[in-house]
């Protein structure tokens, strides 16, 4: 018997006997003093704001964080009409990534555009700190060591920071249909996959960041086999070899722009670390000091994780707080809903057996 999946929406069912997930990733963040004021938000929020609504997110904005991605996003701001104050990044060396030069060709058009509106580029550095009342209106700027702990550092003027340390792949889907995991070089949980993007689930594939956040080439290319796996039509010629060419980039970006934990150092004891439940640095300690040794311990205890995004924003600095890689999220709702969809779903009862 064939496999079949329902997918459910907000225009009602589909059935199919395959099921493609893709469903990208969101941005990684990591607590620091003040993170929590109007003003902060990821750098994936400010481009999706400027690109979604044409909405620049402020006047006077800093880029901060580690990885390529604060490229495009500080050069679209600039573009838009924001004076874009500074890129920090966090990473002190990236000579490794010569070895491709069509992506240093692209990270340079992107620092002609910076230059263009002259926006200076600081490798080295980190955004420590975020001060206001009731709004943003300065963060403080480290110059950080190897370990990213602080040794320097000034603070600087603005109204919105656009920070992120790379991207969490959301995996929500898959582990409710069971699919195995993995560990991709970064420690991040991503779904297993065979060489035809065939997960451990009969008629289940994934492709794109699902498998290890990669970019958009890696993405399609993974796309592009997935289709042809499902449809039962050969692989044109080529496409596995970029896809491993693409796949050893992203493992490059991974070495190139770690997520070092000399940002614990940052924290103070009542540095909020989940947003949603407004459990401070302080708590995660206590707990620990009750027992708890494990990232589901603590959140037993302390209740981070335990808010509306149920761990989107805070998990990742929880794990690593209890000493270890975010385990695969455990959601039972993968995305936003209404309560008129919600309400709308057929209820199962006890006794039904579909």
């Amino acid at each position: 018997m064939e496999p079949s999946f329902s997918v459910h929406h907000d225009g009602g069912t589909l059935a199919a006997e395959r099921l493609l997930i893709a469903t990208g990733a969101h941005d990684r963040v990591v607590p620091f003093p003040g993170w929590d004021l109007p003003g902060v938000m990821t750098g994936g929020g400010a481009q999706a704001l400027l690109k979604g609504n044409l909405v620049v997110a402020g006047r006077r904005i800093v880029v901060a964080g580690t990885g390529p991605f604060l490229l495009p996003v500080a050069a679209g701001l600039a573009a838009a009409g924001a004076h874009v104050v500074g890129v920090f990044e966090a990473a002190r060396r990236v000579g490794a990534l010569a070895r491709y030069p069509a992506k240093v060709l692209e990270g340079a058009g992107y620092g002609v555009q910076l230059a263009r509106h002259r926006v200076p580029y600081h490798r080295g550095q980190a955004v420590v700190a975020a001060h206001g009342t009731d709004e943003l209106t300065k963060v403080t700027v480290a110059k950080i060591d190897a370990e990213w702990r602080a040794v320097k550092t000034r603070d600087i003027e603005c109204d919105v920071l656009a920070v992120g340390y790379g991207f969490v792949p959301q995996l929500d889907l898959p582990v409710q249909l069971g699919c195995a995991t993995t560990r991709d070089s970064d420690g991040s949980p991503i779904v297993a996959v065979d060489a035809e993007m065939r997960t451990s689930v009969p008629g289940v594939y994934a492709a794109g960041e699902t498998t290890g956040v990669g970019g958009a080439e890696l993405a399609e290319l993974e796309g592009v086999i997935a289709a042809h796996s499902i449809t039962g039509t050969p692989v044109p010629p080529g496409i596995a070899r970029r896809r491993e060419r693409a796949w050893a980039f992203a493992r490059l970006l991974h070495e190139v722009f770690p997520v070092r934990d000399g940002w614990r150092s940052w924290l103070r004891e009542d540095t909020i670390v989940c947003r949603c439940e407004e459990v401070p640095y302080r708590a995660i300690g206590e707990a620990q000091e009750l027992g708890a040794t494990d990232a589901r311990s603590i959140k037993s205890l302390a209740r981070p994780g335990m808010g509306w995004c149920q761990g989107r924003m805070c998990g990742y600095a929880v794990a690593r707080l209890a000493g270890e890689d975010p385990p695969p999220p455990r959601r039972p709702i993968a995305q936003p809903i209404s309560l008129q969809d919600l309400a709308a779903y057929p209820l199962r009862r006890s006794n039904d057996d579909t």
